[in-house]
């Protein structure tokens, strides 16, 4: 059974977030503080993590880097932060979608939804080497002479598109619609996000990159 870890500290949510899981054959373990959140992690492990910002104690951007110390689960924040620029700062501590609240929970299962395909295992037997690293689209892997690589399962479904289009421009509107869904093809600072931290792992030289190649105003290109 699929684990899901809820963490916000407002019972009615959580009571309606475990309800809404439970009723759709989710296994869920709710917290209430991100000290919580991460022993129940450590312990449970779980398959996505639900997680509120506004924490008391431990703020939930600490959470998602505790938690991106040790594993690539889907975390989909929960957040009453509206601003780009709050939004940008989750994205880039690790969070691989964000919802504003007051939020539909309709909405927020199908991103659920979303993140934990993103995050399953290919049946493919591919991989694509490079000079400095090699990508398994079947084990959802890379790894380099120094040894395998932690990417986010949203920094994987990025690079995992690219690879397959390998030479071929993948459009902004392309990546964000297969990556987050057709409701974020304006969203492009998600790409700019995500490529930063793409090109630091897996680029020898991030600030002049030789394998993922930003097109201006168009998309981005894998070369490998």
């Amino acid at each position: 059974m699929t684990r899901i870890l809820v963490v916000d500290d407002e019972p009615q949510i959580s009571r309606a977030l475990a309800v809404n899981l439970q009723a759709r054959g989710y296994d869920v373990d709710v917290a209430a503080t991100g000290e919580k959140a991460l022993d129940l992690a450590a312990r449970t492990h779980p398959d996505a993590v639900i997680l509120d910002l506004g924490l008391p104690g431990m703020d939930g951007s600490d959470v998602v880097a505790g938690l991106r110390g040790w594993t690539t689960v889907p975390i989909i924040v929960l957040t009453v932060r509206d601003a780009e620029a709050d939004k940008v700062s989750a994205l880039d501590a690790g969070a691989d979608d964000y919802v504003t609240k007051p939020f539909g929970m309709d909405e927020l299962l199908a991103r659920l939804r979303a993140a934990l395909r993103r995050a399953a295992p290919s049946e493919e037997d591919v991989v694509v080497e490079t000079e400095d690293f090699a990508v398994d689209l079947s084990a959802k892997r890379v790894t380099t002479k120094a040894g395998e690589v932690r990417l986010t399962p949203t920094e994987w479904q990025m690079v995992e598109i690219l690879v397959r289009n390998a030479g071929k421009l993948v459009t902004q509107r392309q990546l964000l619609r297969e990556v987050w869904g057709p409701k974020y093809e304006d969203e492009t600072h998600y790409l700019r996000v995500y490529m930063v931290q793409v090109r630091r792992k897996l680029e020898p030289d991030p600030s002049h990159p030789r394998y993922f190649i930003t097109e201006a105003g168009m998309g981005y290109r894998f070369e490998a």
